[in-house]
């Protein structure tokens, strides 16, 4: 992280590049014990362990793992296909690109484990450098046991590179992650202290993946005292807010400011810079992906320079047809187009939701109220480019030619309900721009995720964003604690802290007093609101495109139902053994000693 000692980093980069013969063997550090005797090795192990987290969060892999194949994603024109969107054919030669390099970080916390102990340091200094190993262990464990089940568990340092390894049932890996989790929250400060500033490992960060992975655990066995456990100190840490410096912004939209990126909502973050000695990529050069290169501002990006033509028309069938010189440029302000993924706007004709879409008629549907749609996509561009559309090119049904001023008029607007006369008009009235309702967005155009926008590009808008990306708000200790609550039995407090969250949302900067308080009285819910659906809802309306769909569906066992409910891409081929991923063929084939590594079920 770059707000860890940066002479530490550049030591832990070094060790910690790549040994193929280790990776061969067996996933383990590449760094030896004499390395951790000192504080500054200490230090580098675990400043090592969180760069590789943002070799993950953010990237392009990574983000289709967490995100594709859910309720809230389909494909959009430059997915370039994928068993993850589909769940045809996902096999073990196309998957867990992070197995490694979480259990080579493993590794290195149990060094840091073993030899922190011995360092000639205070001993509150001590316990917080053994804390944030503990935390980062169960981060990286919590990962792996959701998405593969039963996986090897190791606690001690390996020292000497083995051909042989085991999975361990789920039930022993949660048993270290909760322990470990407890430990850390003991020993780390309430706050970010040094060495660990920005928003690395705090005690209510630890505090809230402990009541995550109780309440992750209490789903898979029913378990009424993980789940009343987890509810208590997801609560604690809403009562504690004060002390952790912690709070909500008023606006829902503060939240994805970038000068708000290390706010009081921000809890932990995987961080990012552009920083040439330590950063990932040459400046202005325009990199198209890779480990540690924040890409997330572009992945639910439509392609607004090539599929903006002034002139575009419905063709005989009805879908929206590109035509005229496009309406803007690429730009800083609205990013650079991957067209990976687009909301789910698929309009059911039959079965259960016959007549709706996911993204506006069951997550979006308040949109009069609650303001996270509108803070969420952008449905306005403003053109950025001067072009003059003559009322004699072709497919220029408007019958006058006009200027579109840059800054003022509107190249492209998404309303969010029909419009007679789009794409051209509004009703009779000419529209400069074009009108693009939700009965036209497709794979090619569609509203795109802006929370994540990294304005700061400048001129070098096609970089990876340097805006860290962030892991847990403060926003989802009210999910997870209404979560536990409902699992506990106590859908009253469940309402409460939703209604928390949904009051937040209600507001608006452009509202008055009266117009606030009247549209958060309208996102009130009770008791009786509260199932599963209802927080799965919430969550998505709340944390949209935030890394965790598809471990939201897998905990609360909804995988395979939601699906087939709202995703018509992957409704046909989604299987109950799709709640865990298959373990990497690399891993299977690296096992030559001993038993066979098994597979799981299904693949």
């Amino acid at each position: 992280m770059k707000k860890i000692q940066l002479l530490i980093i550049t030591g832990v980069l070094f060790l910690a590049s790549g040994c193929e013969k280790i990776l061969e063997e067996n996933p383990q550090s590449q760094i030896v014990p004499s390395f951790f005797k000192s504080s500054a090795g200490v230090l580098g192990g675990i400043a090592g362990v969180y760069n590789d987290i943002r070799n993950y969060w953010g990237t392009e892999g990574f983000t289709v793992e967490m995100q594709a194949g859910t309720d809230e994603f389909l494909q959009a024109a430059s997915s370039g296909g994928g068993p993850l969107y589909t769940y045809n054919g996902i096999n073990a030669t196309n998957f867990g690109a992070a197995w490694g390099t979480a259990f080579t970080d493993i590794n290195t916390l149990n060094g840091v484990l073993k030899y922190g102990q011995s360092l000639n340091e205070p001993e509150a200094v001590k316990k917080q450098y053994l804390a944030q190993a503990k935390f980062l262990r169960a981060f990286w464990y919590f990962y792996l046991v959701q998405t593969f089940g039963d996986v090897p568990l190791h606690t001690e340092f390996i020292e000497v590179a083995s051909q042989a390894a085991k999975r361990d049932p789920v039930a022993d890996v949660y048993k270290l992650i909760i322990q470990d989790l407890r430990d850390a929250a003991a020993d780390l400060p309430e706050k970010p202290t040094a060495p660990f500033l920005g928003k690395a490992a705090t005690k209510p960060v630890a505090q809230f993946f402990l009541a995550k992975a109780l309440l992750t655990r209490g789903w898979l066995t029913n378990s009424q005292p993980d789940y009343a456990e987890a509810a208590k100190i997801a609560n604690d840490i809403i009562v504690n807010k004060g002390t952790y410096g912690l709070d909500l912004w008023q606006d829902f939209g503060d939240a994805f400011v970038p000068a708000n990126d290390y706010g009081k909502e921000t809890m932990f973050v995987s961080d990012h810079t552009n920083d040439a000695k330590y950063g990932y990529y040459t400046v202005g050069g325009g990199a198209s992906g890779g480990n540690a290169q924040n890409l997330s501002p572009w992945f639910t990006n439509w392609n607004y320079p090539a599929v903006s033509g002034l002139n575009s028309y419905l063709n005989s069938n009805g879908v929206l047809t590109n035509s005229g010189t496009a309406g803007m440029v690429r730009d800083s302000y609205y990013g650079r187009p991957y067209v990976r993924m687009r909301p789910n706007s698929f309009k059911w004709t039959s079965g259960q939701n016959s007549g709706k879409n996911y993204f506006l008629d069951q997550v979006f549907v308040n949109r009069a109220n609650d303001s996270r749609f509108a803070n969420s996509f952008y449905t306005t561009y403003i053109s950025n480019t001067a072009i003059t559309n003559s009322a004699t090119s072709a497919n220029n049904k408007r019958g006058i030619t006009y200027t579109m001023q840059v800054g003022v008029d509107t190249a492209v607007y998404f309303p969010d309900f029909e419009v007679p006369g789009a794409p051209q008009f509004i009703g009779t009235r000419p529209f400069k721009g074009i009108v693009v309702p939700p009965s036209m967005w497709k794979s090619d155009i569609f509203p795109s995720l802006k929370k994540f926008m990294d304005p700061s590009r400048g001129s070098n808008f096609n970089d990876p964003s340097t805006r860290p990306a962030v892991i847990t708000r403060f926003a989802e200790v009210y999910l997870i604690a209404a979560e536990a609550y409902m699992q506990a039995g106590d859908k009253a407090k469940a309402a409460e802290l939703l209604n928390v969250v949904r009051q937040r949302a209600a507001y608006r900067k452009t509202n008055t007093s009266a117009q606030n308080a009247a549209a958060a009285e309208a996102m009130k819910i009770t008791a009786s609101d509260v199932t599963v659906d209802f927080i799965l809802d919430e969550r998505s309306r709340e944390l949209f495109g935030e890394w965790m769909r598809w471990n939201d569906l897998v905990r609360t066992k909804s995988l395979v139902r939601r699906i087939q409910a709202w995703n018509p891409e992957a409704a046909a081929n989604i299987k109950e053994f799709h709640v865990l991923r298959p373990i990497p063929q690399s891993q299977i084939d690296r096992t030559v000693e001993g038993p066979a590594f098994p597979q799981n079920p299904g693949y």
